[in-house]
């Protein structure tokens, strides 16, 4: 940790303060939603439903298609001689090894922990690609799509949204580490007009949206676990409980800040998972998990075009619709605070090792995390000893995570490092998108400055209201979807921007710059600024 930690954080923030145009409207959404679906429960599913119908029926295929372009533009990035360019002066402040394990605990949710043991039963029950349902065709897909949902696509839409504000940022120098800035960068409307307090607010309430899947998985999942440990009720008031215990954790790694909290919750989440993933995959069936993920590697490969691109036109597209493109939009929903988050972290690297740390670094830990925990998963309904599909259906996932991780020899134990690891993915989580919220609500921040310490706290607090709601109603995870889609379409367009603007200032900053001279070479930018400052001092003499 740095020296003289509290004094340089209070020195970082003490100019700015916090937006309370942002705050208000942002609570006052927040709490409208909370009271509606508490008040009116069964009206506000059926209305989630139908949204969610029309939302993925109209822009499903947009959706596809922009994250497939993703994928390809990051490759373009990181080949050509733009992935050379240096995003900012200096060293990088923090490890690679550190640096990674922060992108991963900022991209990944908590509830891959659940999804990690439990997504291929529901690809096998309802496969994509018009694979028969329930066949052993089926269950080889199943965890082929897990590997694409989680893997390089997904790692794109956090890649390009992350370059275009680090650049911003540390090589244009504009200030403000929040959305609205880099739009009126890009596009002239002013931060603080109409236009920029929109952006914002959206951004603001999608951040909501996107972690009450997270949150409210983890919930559940963690109180069935409790439950099963020590026999305590697997009730809202214990969720409720749990909740507010991780409050706590989060809170203080956010006083603590990003050298000495997240940094330290990110080594501890990251180690413990894949630590997990290890043991099971070495204790459990190992020459199956080994062939079932290599097979699952091959298949998603082979396919990955028109997984990418599957509408299923002569179908009803329940699958890509309720799966990829929900999967898409959650992405999306969570990118713009995540880029953030990279943008602060990734002063000094290159634009293509943010793309390979990114791209490689988070689909290959993705990838070795499923294939061990839903290889094992897997085997245990083939040979007869769990019938998981049946156990989702009459008791939910959460029992059947549970049922499983105590199967396993020393049972108990696994069940207990596997809840721990869970708790602490959450907080590593939830303080990252606190800390972008944060950033979006504080005015004036500039370069080397950090939202304080106690906005990040209030934000920590307020990002589980709507999470608390959906377990207060006993929402189903197709309700928790909605809030994830809603929320998320209209980033599509200001995801848009922001990749055009990335772009043109690359063409603007090193269009004439040769290949090997891009690492070291000024922005035009910046030597436009420079001759400007030199013209107004000659003119002042």
């Amino acid at each position: 940790m740095r020296q003289d930690a509290s004094e340089e954080i209070h020195l970082k923030t003490s100019t700015s303060r916090r937006d309370g145009f942002l705050t208000v409207c942002t609570l006052t959404a927040v709490l409208v939603t909370v009271i509606a679906m508490v008040r009116w429960p069964a009206e506000a599913a059926a209305t989630a439903s139908q949204l969610f119908d029309w939302s993925t029926r109209s822009f499903g295929s947009l959706v596809q298609i922009f994250v497939f372009g993703c994928v390809i533009a990051c490759l373009a990035l990181a080949f050509s001689k733009y992935g050379n360019v240096r995003l900012g002066e200096g060293k990088p402040e923090y490890s690679t090894l550190s640096w990674v394990f922060m992108f991963i605990c900022a991209g990944m949710g908590s509830s891959t922990m659940y999804w990690g043991v439990m997504e291929w039963v529901y690809y096998y029950q309802s496969p994509g690609l018009n694979v028969p349902t329930g066949t052993r065709e089926a269950l080889e897909y199943s965890i082929s799509y897990s590997f694409f949902h989680w893997g390089l696509s997904a790692w794109a839409v956090y890649a390009l949204p992350s370059l275009a504000m680090a650049y911003h940022f540390h090589v244009r120098k504009n200030k403000g580490l929040n959305l609205a800035s880099i739009i009126e960068a890009i596009t002239g409307f002013r931060a603080t007009g109409p236009v920029g307090r929109l952006v914002d607010l959206i951004f603001l309430l999608t951040m909501f949206g996107a972690l009450t899947v997270s949150i409210a998985l983890t919930a559940s999942t963690f109180t069935r676990g409790l439950s099963g440990l020590f026999g305590v009720p697997d009730s809202f008031v214990t969720q409720l409980i749990v909740i507010v215990g991780v409050s706590v954790l989060f809170s203080a790694s956010a006083y603590i800040g990003i050298d000495g909290g997240m940094q330290r919750l990110s080594h501890m989440v990251c180690w413990g998972a894949l630590l997990l993933a290890a043991v099971v995959f070495a204790i459990g069936p190992t020459l199956f998990s080994g062939n079932n993920i290599v097979n699952g590697l091959g298949l998603m490969l082979q396919n990955y075009v028109h997984m990418s691109l599957f509408t299923d036109p002569t179908g009803d597209g329940a699958f890509s619709r309720g799966w990829t493109v929900f999967y898409w939009l959650w992405w999306v929903s969570y990118s713009p605070g995540v880029a953030m988050f990279v943008a602060r972290v990734s002063k000094g690297r290159k634009i293509k090792e943010v793309i390979y740390a990114l791209l490689l670094g988070g689909s290959f830990g993705c990838w070795f995390f499923f294939g061990a925990l839903e290889s094992y998963s897997m085997h245990q309904f083939m040979s007869g000893a769990i019938d998981v599909p049946r156990i989702l259906k009459e008791h939910g996932g959460e029992t059947a995570v549970e049922m499983l991780l105590s199967a396993l020899p020393a049972g108990k134990v696994f069940l207990a490092v596997y809840l721990a690891i869970m708790i602490v993915f959450l907080a590593a989580h939830v303080d990252a998108v606190a800390y972008a919220v944060a950033a979006t609500t504080t005015r004036n921040l500039e370069e080397g400055q950090d939202p304080s310490p106690t906005s990040r706290v209030f934000w920590c607090v307020m990002l589980t209201l709507v999470p608390l709601a959906m377990l207060f109603v006993k929402a189903s995870l197709e309700t928790m979807k909605t809030a994830v889609v809603l929320t998320a379409i209209p980033f599509l367009v200001i995801l848009g921007v922001k990749l055009f603007g990335l772009f043109r200032w690359l063409l603007q900053d090193h269009a004439d710059t040769p290949a090997h001279l891009i690492e070291t070479a000024r922005p035009e930018s910046e030597n436009r600024a420079v001759t400007t400052d030199r013209e107004a001092v000659a003119a002042n003499v």
